[in-house]
């Protein structure tokens, strides 16, 4: 496993994190119970993984009571990141559709005080407004009040975790470019590389405005953008992985049922043009898709969706220090610029 700084911070990270929505949530075709889900994340910890992250919405607390229990004695050997913002104590959430949020600064006292008991912590070391819409990054208020948080060391830094789907650009780049985060989290992945080159290049743009030297190499690592990026659905929803193709039926709890079939099929056909790159290295598409991803100097973690302890140990491996040449990448954003050359269905 190799690490990188998250951020603005001076949190090391492990390139491939934990991400803990499906030991709390059943929407991915399987229900996870407490004693599994504690020993996957064990094995995630002994294989060199120590970003676990979570929100307080997954399973109503459930998710975080479970991290809080497997690490309980073992606070200083890991990073907790989790998310707050929506009144899920108020209101019963229903797969795929949202919950009103309050991301104001008296609920943020609040959640967060009921995220360190479940957790079994006095700090956390990155708390992040979870899918916030564009009047709560303007809030000067609220990001003060995170501050503040961050000073009486409560939280040991924030950042903002965009969603529920792909996509909104303009909370991404506000949060960039005018808040104090370490961390913004997105979905990408190859099939989907949109808005979050564009989050890329702000980053990169920032740390050339402030003068800060940049290493252009690929293959080193620079630990000096102000904001890392964690990608979520890396895997798109399982198709670079092989779990879902064009004959995948999906059970009325799994939450991957957005996906139309007419998005599979094409999704198929564009791997298909990038076998190549994947055979001339020796890599299944899974690899290269995860590879991909590390080859983005701002990316800091990697959320793959992990559902057993099989697939942690596949997740893991990957996080070689052996990734994209900037001929690849070349060739992978002409083909990205191209639709692949398939034509869309």
């Amino acid at each position: 496993m190799r690490y990188r700084k998250l951020g603005r911070s001076n949190i090391k990270v492990s390139e491939i994190g934990f991400g803990a929505w499906t030991i709390g949530l059943d929407w991915w075709g399987k229900k996870i119970d407490d004693d599994e889900a504690k020993r996957m994340l064990k094995k995630a910890f002994d294989l060199g993984i120590n970003f676990f992250e979570t929100a307080d919405m997954y399973g109503k607390g459930k998710s975080e009571k479970v991290i809080g229990e497997a690490f309980k004695d073992m606070r200083n050997e890991i990073v907790l990141s989790s998310k707050w913002g929506y009144d899920m104590y108020s209101y019963d959430q229903v797969r795929d559709s949202e919950i009103p949020q309050k991301h104001n600064s008296e609920f943020l006292d609040f959640a967060l005080k009921q995220s360190l008991e479940r957790l079994q912590t006095d700090y956390i070391d990155v708390y992040s407004l979870h899918n916030p819409r564009i009047e709560s990054i303007k809030d000067d208020r609220l990001f003060e009040a995170l501050d503040n948080l961050v000073s009486t060391g409560k939280i040991k830094s924030h950042g903002v975790a965009l969603g529920p789907a792909i996509g909104w650009e303009e909370e991404g780049i506000y949060a960039i470019n005018n808040r104090n985060i370490t961390c913004l989290q997105t979905v990408y992945n190859i099939l989907e590389q949109d808005p979050g080159r564009l989050f890329f290049k702000n980053i990169l743009r920032k740390n050339f405005d402030n003068n800060k030297p940049i290493d252009t190499s690929i293959y080193n690592l620079y630990d000096g953008y102000d904001v890392g990026i964690l990608i979520r659905v890396p895997d798109a929803s399982g198709v670079l992985t092989g779990k879902v193709n064009e004959n995948t039926v999906f059970s009325q709890n799994d939450h991957r049922s957005h996906r139309k079939k007419e998005w599979i099929i094409e999704a198929m056909k564009k791997i298909d043009k990038m076998k190549h790159i994947a055979n001339s290295r020796g890599w299944s598409i899974t690899e290269l898709a995860i590879k991909f991803i590390l080859s983005q100097k701002p990316v800091s973690v990697v959320l793959p969706t992990v559902t057993d302890l099989e697939e942690i140990e596949k997740f893991v491996n990957i996080s070689d220090g052996n990734y994209l040449n900037s001929s690849e990448l070349e060739q992978i954003n002409q083909l990205y610029e191209n639709n692949f050359y398939v034509q869309a269905q």
